[in-house]
């Protein structure tokens, strides 16, 4: 089994680095990464949610709600906190907002590790993480980046 793994962990990874390279063929004009935590279980069907924020070369930032639903071979529960992605290169942020497609992979006994590449039309982010929990699968679904809306004072 654990040669199984290692394929797979070593396949997403190459995926990741590929969309990572990509560049849109309209030639966007800025870089963008995203710091983020998630949390969630699964039990064949997998749900997560979370929050990060997004960075760009130009100047644009952003905090976002995270969340994603899906199904595959998949048990477990567990918590990212320290986790990181760069998106393919856009002409603004707001083009990073939305539904993605997702393939997920994730493993871990106590320490947890995750690896995803997600794409929204030519708009892709490859993106990993570490913290806790005991998990192990690979489930497909939709993976949301939702931009939070700034809280007024008083409420």
């Amino acid at each position: 089994m654990k040669p199984i793994w290692i394929c797979g962990v070593a396949s997403v990874a190459m995926m990741m680095s590929l969309a990572a390279l990509a560049q849109p063929a309209w030639g966007g004009s800025m870089k963008c990464k995203m710091r983020y935590s998630l949390a969630g279980w699964s039990a064949g069907y997998s749900t997560v949610s979370g929050s990060g924020t997004i960075t760009c070369d130009n100047g644009q930032s952003a905090r976002v709600s995270l969340r994603a639903r899906g199904g595959g071979l998949t048990a477990g529960k567990s918590k990212i906190i320290n986790g990181s992605g760069t998106f393919s290169e856009v002409g603004d942020i707001s083009e990073l907002f939305g539904s993605y497609a997702s393939a997920d992979v994730h493993a871990g006994v106590v320490e947890s590790s995750a690896a995803q590449v997600v794409t929204k039309g030519t708009v892709s982010l490859a993106f990993s993480g570490t913290g806790k929990g005991i998990d192990l699968g690979v489930t497909f679904g939709e993976f949301v980046i939702e931009k939070q809306s700034a809280k007024k004072k008083g409420k």
